[in-house]
């Protein structure tokens, strides 16, 4: 992990080479190509996806801090920041209630 590694702005650890995604703030297919984009950690995007419908996330959870507030996200976050920068595992839990 070097010293110029980017902070995911959702979890707040250094993104370590190789474990950064893109997401669109507002969802590609709601309206949101060529909106603004935060780099993420992978696990940090994959579990957005797996709480949040497009609908949801274009509607109420269009910045990094209401992406905070959402229950499972914030329980997700609080569990992810005790890992190190450079952990991967699959999405934790059901996704979107199914």
């Amino acid at each position: 992990m070097a010293n110029s590694d980017p902070i995911c702005p959702l979890c707040d650890r250094p993104i370590p080479e190789g474990r950064g995604s893109l997401h669109h703030l507002i969802p590609k297919l709601k309206g949101g190509k060529g909106g603004p984009t935060v780099l993420l950690h992978q696990i940090c995007h994959k579990e957005i996806h797996a709480t949040l419908t497009e609908a949801e996330l274009a509607r109420d959870f269009n910045s990094v801090d209401a992406l905070r507030t959402q229950p499972r996200l914030k329980k997700f976050l609080d569990w992810v920041r005790k890992r190190p920068p450079a952990f991967h595992s699959k999405v934790p839990g059901k996704r979107r209630g199914r």
